[in-house]
């Protein structure tokens, strides 16, 4: 891509996201944001098709980034527990340090695609990421239990029910807007408030 277009193109895209982030998917126009750039529509459309597609531009790398995390995650504790069974390992690694490690560089891109993103695929983002995670959760358990660990029995409406509590109360404090100290602060308390927690009802404490 040439210099000037490249140039151009990161312009639209700061513009889209500026609109996006100010007004939602719903109420941004494509002529505003055009006008953000400082080009026509039809200037707009040479770079992206639709207002979708613009939106999808923004929050998908970001998706992808969140997906090969759990996936690496998952894969992680899979391992750990193919020779034996160490709850401290188990729990070594949270959905706490895919926040730190994904989200946090993607602050607006996140608050995109939580609070912004209705009216597109992604407006239930974190009801299918909990369902998502409920299903890995549940394969884990079935796995520790055929390796003898006296794991206990949890319904899986249950388990959704608080893995939703759990993924809301960690992505709150970047909806919100807190600076990084608090962020690591309220972490830290949803660390020690949830993880006990989860052993428990897993019979691991």
């Amino acid at each position: 891509m040439p210099r000037d277009k490249t140039l151009s193109h990161e312009r639209v895209k700061k513009a889209i996201k500026e609109e996006f982030l100010e007004k939602g998917y719903e109420n941004a126009s494509i002529r505003s944001i055009g006008a953000r750039a400082g080009m026509t529509s039809a200037g707009l459309y040479r770079h992206f098709s639709d207002k979708e597609t613009m939106f999808n531009a923004m929050v998908e790398p970001l998706i992808e980034q969140i997906k090969a995390w759990t996936k690496r995650h998952s894969e992680t504790k899979h391992l750990l527990m193919k020779d034996h069974i160490d709850k401290d390992e188990l729990f070594g690694e949270t959905f706490l340090d895919l926040i730190k490690e994904v989200i946090l560089p993607n602050r607006d891109e996140f608050k995109l695609l939580m609070t912004r993103s209705r009216g597109t695929k992604y407006e239930n983002f974190v009801h299918e990421y909990a369902l998502e995670s409920q299903k890995e959760f549940m394969q884990a358990i079935d796995q520790m239990k055929k390796k003898g660990c006296p794991v206990a029995d949890i319904d899986e409406e249950e388990l959704h029910m608080l893995l939703s509590a759990y993924l809301t109360a960690c992505f709150e404090p970047i909806i919100h807007d807190c600076n990084e100290a608090k962020i690591n602060k309220y972490l830290q308390t949803i660390h020690e408030f949830f993880i006990p927690g989860w052993m428990k009802i897993l019979g691991l404490n």
